[in-house]
């Protein structure tokens, strides 16, 4: 590590402290030695604090297309039509019996409609536009309405959600409100925050405390009726806090400027990313593109324009970024050169995207850019670990922060890991039987998740995710697989090929992947045209052979029958919204895979298909 680097990071974060204490029935709680300082009443507020303080900064920014100018609010704006907005849902009977709802993606009226919400005491819940853009039967869009029984329902524009508004329009009794002037069949967003203020706002706002509940975020789940995390008030301001506290350099002044895709509806991007912005009076440019097909390169334009402060991604941004900046050097040289360190999170980075992005960055600007990372669910707000230090490699989730426990307890070979703080909800909205399950008799949640330390006898160097608990699975040998661990290794040696893995071979003597393809990538290395389709790609031997090779280094890596797998098949589909298979962030559910795709598991297993590729070792 160079010196640059190390200078980089004591000057951006605190130093990482961590006491653990090992207890008489083989537990292990964790937690910082610094203390939570205090935090905001509510993120009410950050927006009064700002509006008085730095009015004309600006707070969000939009543009339609990569041709068109930032539309801009400052946070004086901002501030005057929350108040207006929070107006009109006062008048109309809003609560948590009846809360906010919005189908949209990002945008400014869709912050400035859930702040207002969340101003007055009245939840905000954004629904992932994919159950009312990408589905085919709307079933779980249905049950979260019918959950919610929302009083205001919000869409950019009615016409792309014509067929899911008339889908649950049996369900609610609620107002459509729409981001478009023109839409006749909804309440113009626009005519909300131009109306005036009225007195009963500044005592709503004033009768907020830490335990109003902000936001329902639904999780990602597989199967059965989609839960509702309640999101606290508190939960969200101790996060910050405790971001605050880990990441110094937000306390030092300058300028915070981020240019986030990462979708509201999700944790990642609602709690930690916008929160940040706003806690810390930054600005946010919301990037319409995303990493994608034929969206990615809105989000380079994007970039070009607006260089941030903290770059923010999930792994398969990471990838899509390195190929683009390794053809774009002007691009490379700002991005190595401005940007004061880069965050993954929403899934395990494969190694080889972690170096590959270090050796761009020495190779433009003399070392390496920093990454960090960090822990957490919808159910911590997010943030439960911080990674404020400079690991060695991918996969470090770094330490509790201020004010939150973990308490790892063995769980086969493993250390389940569940957490306890400010942070942590207090259960799911209509469910009390679930939010029982969730908690253990000391009141740590549940998470599912299992770490291991990075080094046992100095816990402050941090731990490492070791998979989810639920997904891991013994093979006929007793060999425990580690399915989060394989699955980032496996990324790893089928590099640029597979997108994604899902592990099986539960009951039977091999580990075996399901490989969700980079289309591109495979028809690159096939030499094909861009007009060939998914089967000729996939059946291509130049595709088949490479999948082989890659199979046969990562057995060479892991030579044991759980450290490798023995076949690969190719997966023609892609992965389903309606099947619970991935999320807006791109993340695969395994389970949801596996339990959706039994025939393509059987075609897998048998020995008779000539459709999966083996180990060529």
């Amino acid at each position: 590590m160079t010196a640059a680097a190390r200078g980089d990071a004591s000057s951006l974060f605190a130093t990482p402290k961590t006491v653990a204490e090992h207890r008489a029935d083989g537990s292990i709680l964790l937690r910082s030695p610094d203390p939570l300082r205090d935090s905001a009443r509510c993120i009410g507020d950050w927006l009064e604090q700002w509006a008085r303080q730095t009015p004309d900064t600006i707070f969000l920014a939009e543009r339609g297309n990569v041709e068109a100018p930032w539309t801009t609010v400052t946070y004086a704006q901002a501030l005057r039509q929350v108040r207006a907005a929070a107006s009109w849902i006062l008048a109309h009977g809003l609560s948590a019996e009846r809360p906010v709802v919005i189908l949209s993606d990002n945008s400014i009226d869709h912050a400035l409609l859930a702040l207002a919400a969340q101003h007055v005491g009245v939840p905000s819940a954004a629904i992932s536009p994919a159950y009312s853009l990408m589905s085919k039967d709307f079933d779980k869009l249905k049950s979260m309405i019918a959950l919610l029984e929302p009083g205001a329902i919000y869409v950019s524009a009615t016409k792309p959600f014509a067929a899911a508004l008339a889908a649950i329009k049996p369900l609610h009794q609620a107002q459509i409100v729409s981001g478009n002037a023109d839409d006749a069949d909804a309440l113009a967003f626009r005519a909300i925050t131009a109306a005036p203020e009225t007195p009963d706002v500044a005592t709503a706002f004033a009768a907020v405390t830490p335990d109003t509940i902000a936001k329902l975020l639904f999780t990602s789940g597989s199967t059965g009726t989609p839960k509702a995390v309640i999101n606290t008030q508190r939960m969200l301001t101790s996060s910050q806090q405790a971001k605050a506290q880990t990441w110094t350099f937000l306390e030092q002044g300058g300028d915070l400027v981020i240019l986030d895709w990462l979708p509201w509806s999700h944790t990642f991007g609602a709690n930690h990313n916008f929160n940040l912005v706003l806690r810390n009076g930054g600005s946010l440019y919301i990037d319409g593109g995303k990493p994608a097909p034929g969206l990615l390169a809105t989000s380079l334009a994007n970039l070009k324009s607006v260089m941030p402060t903290v770059y923010f991604n999930v792994p398969r941004g990471f990838d899509m970024l390195i190929a683009a900046l390794r053809s774009d050097e002007a691009l490379r040289r700002r991005f190595f050169g401005e940007v004061k360190f880069a965050f993954y999170a929403g899934a395990a980075l494969p190694q080889n995207l972690w170096d590959a992005l270090a050796q761009l960055s020495i190779e433009t600007v003399g070392r390496p850019l920093p990454m960090v990372s960090a822990w957490g669910s919808t159910e911590t707000s997010p943030l439960a670990t911080d990674c404020h230090f400079l690991a060695e490699r991918s996969g470090n989730i770094g330490v509790p922060i201020p004010g939150t426990e973990l308490k790892l307890v063995a769980s086969g070979d493993k250390l389940e890991v569940r957490v306890r703080g400010p942070n942590v909800t207090p259960g799911y909205w209509k469910a009390p039987e679930l939010t029982k399950q969730a908690f253990d008799e000391e009141g740590f949640y549940l998470i599912g998740d299992a770490v291991k330390f990075a080094d046992a006898e100095r816990p402050e160097r941090g731990l490492f995710f070791d998979g989810r608990v639920a997904e891991d699975f013994k093979l006929n040998s007793g060999t425990w697989v580690s399915v989060g661990t394989l699955r980032v290794a496996g990324i790893a040696a089928l590099a640029p090929l597979a997108q994604d893995i899902v592990v099986t071979g539960h009951g039977g003597d091999e580990v075996r992947f399901l490989v969700f393809p980079n289309v591109a990538a495979c028809r690159a290395h096939a030499g094909l045209a861009e007009t060939a389709g998914v089967n000729e790609v996939l059946a291509h031997d130049n595709v088949r052979a490479a999948i082989a090779q890659g199979l046969t280094k990562l057995k060479q890596q892991g030579a044991n029958s759980s450290g490798h797998a023995t076949r690969a098949l190719l997966l023609v589909e892609p992965p389903s919204v309606d099947g619970g298979e991935i999320t807006d962030k791109g993340y695969i559910n395994q389970r949801a895979v596996l339990t959706r795709r039994a025939d393509a598991v059987a075609r897998l297993n048998d020995d008779a298909s000539a459709e999966w590729v083996g180990c060529a070792g």
